[in-house]
Formats: C-alpha cells, sequence, structure tokens
C-alpha cells in the first residue's frame, strides 16, 4: 500500500502527477484556506503534508495526527513549523533552500531601486492623470549607484543582493549578521561586517533578508527606525513581524526614514491599515520568488524530500535531522 499524504494548497499539475506515482494522494487543487481544525481533519491517517508558509505545523496538530511522519515546506523559511514541537513528536520537517536564491535575490533588489525612485509612487500620480508638466524635483528620489547598502541577514539571498549592489552597482555594501562570514565570502560579496548600531546608522538602503525567530520579532522598530538617516530607506524581504509594521507607518508619515519597500507583512495576507494611507511606501503580495522556474523548482524540491524520506528513508534537504538519526 502507497504511503498516504496531503498536498495542502494549489501547486503544479505536473508535481501532483510524480507525487501520485509514490503515494495515495489528496490534494487541495481549489486552493481552500483550511482552518487549523480542517487541516487537522484532512491530515487523519496521513504520513506526509506538502506546506506553504500558510499551514501552521503546531504541537496541537502533532497530537491530533499520530500517523503523520514528515512536513515537507515549499518556502525557505519555516516559521510556520514549530521545530521543536515537530521534533519531540518524530516528525521531519524540511524545506526549499538554494533554488530561489537569485530569484529572491533579484527581487530584492528590484524592489529596492523601486523604493528609492519612487516608481510606485509616481506610477499612482501618472494613472491618477495629474501629470500635466515636468518639474525639475518631480519624484526625485535617492541615488542607487555608489550609494551605501545595508544588510541585515546574510545568508545565501543577503549574499545576493549585496553580489548585485558591490559589482553591478559600485555600491558600498557594509552587513550584519548572527555571525559574521569569513574573509573569503566577504571579498567574494564586496561587503564589509559593521555592528547592528552603524548598519541602521550608515545605510542608505536597508534592506532585511534574516530569518524570522522570537528573537528577531520587531527587530525594526520605533528605536531603530530612529536611528536611521531621514534619507534612507527601508526594504524586507525576510519575514512579516521582523518590522514592527505600525511602527514604520508612523516614521514613514513623520519622515523619520524617507521611503520602505514592504514584500511581507505582519498577519498577511492582511495589512496594516495605516501602510496602505502612506504614499512613500511600495507594497507587493509576498512575491520576492514568483517566477515560474522557481515556484516549480521550490516545488520540485518539496517533492522529493516527501519522496525521499517516505519512499527512500532519506528526505533532500532535513531541518530536523535528529528525528532519523533518533
Amino acid at each position: 500500500m502507497k504511503p498516504r499524504i496531503l498536498v495542502a494548497r494549489a501547486v503544479f499539475p505536473q508535481v501532483l502527477t510524480l507525487l501520485a506515482q509514490h503515494f495515495d494522494v489528496t490534494a487541495n487543487q481549489d486552493d481552500a484556506l483550511w482552518s487549523s481544525a480542517e487541516l487537522i481533519q484532512q491530515l487523519q491517517g496521513k504520513q506526509g503534508v506538502f506546506t506553504t508558509g500558510s499551514e501552521r505545523i503546531s504541537q496541537e496538530l502533532l497530537a491530533a495526527c499520530p500517523d503523520l511522519k514528515i512536513c515537507a515546506n515549499m518556502a525557505v523559511g519555516f516559521n510556520n513549523f514549530d521545530l521543536d514541537a515537530m521534533t519531540a513528536a518524530g516528525v521531519l520537517g524540511t524545506n526549499t533552500p538554494d533554488v530561489l536564491t537569485e530569484t529572491t535575490a533579484d527581487f530584492g533588489f528590484a524592489l529596492m531601486m523601486a523604493t528609492a525612485r519612487r516608481m510606485a509612487e509616481s506610477e499612482h500620480f501618472l494613472r491618477a492623470g495629474l501629470w500635466n508638466r515636468w518639474r525639475y524635483d518631480m519624484f526625485a528620489g535617492a541615488e542607487v549607484h555608489g550609494s551605501t547598502l545595508g544588510i541585515l541577514g546574510m545568508g545565501r539571498i543577503g549574499q545576493g543582493i549585496a553580489r548585485r549592489g558591490a559589482f553591478g552597482f559600485g555600491m558600498n555594501v557594509i552587513y550584519h549578521n548572527r555571525s559574521r562570514l569569513d574573509a573569503a565570502t566577504e571579498a567574494a560579496c564586496g561587503a564589509s561586517y559593521v555592528s547592528k548600531q552603524d548598519l541602521l546608522q550608515r545605510s542608505d538602503h536597508l534592506v532585511l533578508v534574516l530569518p524570522y525567530s522570537p528573537e528577531a520579532h520587531h527587530v525594526i522598530g520605533a528605536t531603530e527606525l530612529a536611528q536611521m538617516k531621514p534619507t534612507a530607506s527601508l526594504v524586507n524581504i525576510a519575514r512579516g513581524g521582523i518590522v514592527d509594521d505600525a511602527a514604520l507607518a508612523i516614521a514613514l508619515k513623520q519622515g523619520t526614514i524617507a521611503a520602505a519597500g514592504l514584500d511581507v507583512f505582519e498577519g498577511e495576507p492582511k495589512v496594516h491599515p495605516d501602510l496602505l494611507s502612506v504614499p512613500n511606501v511600495v507594497l507587493t503580495p509576498h512575491i520576492a520568488s514568483a517566477t515560474i522556474p522557481t515556484r516549480l523548482a521550490m516545488a520540485q524540491l518539496a517533492a522529493d524530500n516527501l519522496i525521499g524520506f517516505l519512499v527512500h528513508g532519506k528526505a533532500v534537504t532535513p531541518l530536523n535531522p535528529q528525528v532519523v538519526s533518533a
């Protein structure tokens, strides 16, 4: 008998076809958004689940789903997983690193440029029929080339953004990270390590690429925003909750910083209403990895993790491999 799995959100048909070769698949191609209770019901008798960031794997869910052995996330981030509870329950978690690095770095840099150069604000102005003449300071934004690019969180994606800034745009790249990179990696990224305080004070454009954790909650709040230049921009492509969105909206209204670009939000898909009322922010709906080739590669890797673990006994990218070795 084939193992039984749940695909919790709509996914590429070819990925479902692959999974059906190995599993008895229950698929959610209608893309219904299930409550926790509904997800628990759907997981009864399932050994594996293909998840996205919207499915919370909690201690309560694990206790109610004793057959569950693996949760394969179609994402790099896994703050929807209670990984400690999963480990205690003997449930493996996996994610999809590497396959989205360059695409997400592209988007992060694009969002930074759109924010610095006031692209969304000027487009809204044009669409509203307000453009009737040229003026020397009309939507004059900040320089990108030759400016100082700050990066908070220097993993694979942060390094990709650093390379684009340093070697594509001649930017002075500085970064802060939980641990400093080795000298060779710093040189390959054209980046210099600084303290968090220096990063906030010196950056013309600050990009957030750190993973979410309880320690990282509101790592950028009113106090940190007050340390930034009034001409600076802030870009978040990491996770909602890293930035205090309410404090950011106030900072944008008061001119504490010049602009922001956000692809992630606290409580998404809901967006803090005050962010919708300020003009100097570029808002996108969590699409940093959204190209067809990259999203397909992410789905394929999540599928490969399910197949690798449930069929062959070894996942490709485990988050808590001690579950397997225990």
